[in-house]
């Protein structure tokens, strides 16, 4: 069940009001202000996503990759080796338990507001958190943001979950166009169907 869609961080006014109330029912979202963009940030715990993994992967500056990613996915044990490895090797994997999930929303919102970057939709996972966010239209930008993410949640959480949860890295996703923008938001409010926090 959906717990609450979370929109605009700043008062809403009378036109505002409208527009939230047309995402909520619609998805119609906002096109960015200038010198911004709306991004899809993705946020994987420890251990959540491996080199090798069957899923599809690549390592930093694509020194390794497979052949497909999770929706075209790569052919059958092409890294099974490394993944094997990797697997071996993992120590700390982080899964996030069910009564910390709304801490941690709550808290990629708030630090959202005190940012003044404006957020449609975020859900929480056990290995996995998804914004959509408007912020600098720089890519390097976007990725030192979802970094302040991560400390910021993982410090919400640091008496049950010590040091930092999330996986170094990721990839934030520049959104096109409207039609992406209505797809992102609905994929991450459709994360409340398997339990995530949204």
């Amino acid at each position: 069940m959906i717990h609450n869609v979370i929109v605009a961080p700043k008062p809403l006014k009378p036109m505002a009001e409208k527009r939230s109330a047309d995402v909520q029912s619609t998805g119609e979202t906002p096109m960015p202000n200038p010198g911004h963009a709306w991004w899809h940030l993705i946020l994987h715990t420890k251990g959540s996503w491996l080199h090798g993994d069957p899923r599809g992967f690549r390592s930093r500056n694509h020194r390794i990759h497979s052949n497909g990613d999770y929706k075209n996915l790569p052919p059958d044990g092409e890294h099974q080796r490394l993944y094997d490895h990797q697997e071996s090797q993992l120590k700390n994997a982080i899964i996030i338990p069910d009564h910390l999930l709304p801490t941690l929303g709550q808290r990629l919102h708030s630090k959202c507001i005190q940012t003044d970057t404006q957020v449609l939709a975020i859900s929480v996972g056990s290995s996995h958190a998804h914004l959509l966010v408007q912020y600098l239209n720089q890519y390097e930008h976007a990725q030192n943001f979802a970094a302040k993410l991560k400390q910021a949640a993982s410090h919400a959480v640091r008496n049950e979950l010590a040091g930092s949860i999330w996986a170094r890295g990721g990839k934030p996703i520049l959104i096109q166009d409207r039609q992406h923008q209505q797809k992102v938001f609905h994929y991450i409010l459709e994360h409340a169907s398997t339990g995530d926090w949204t």
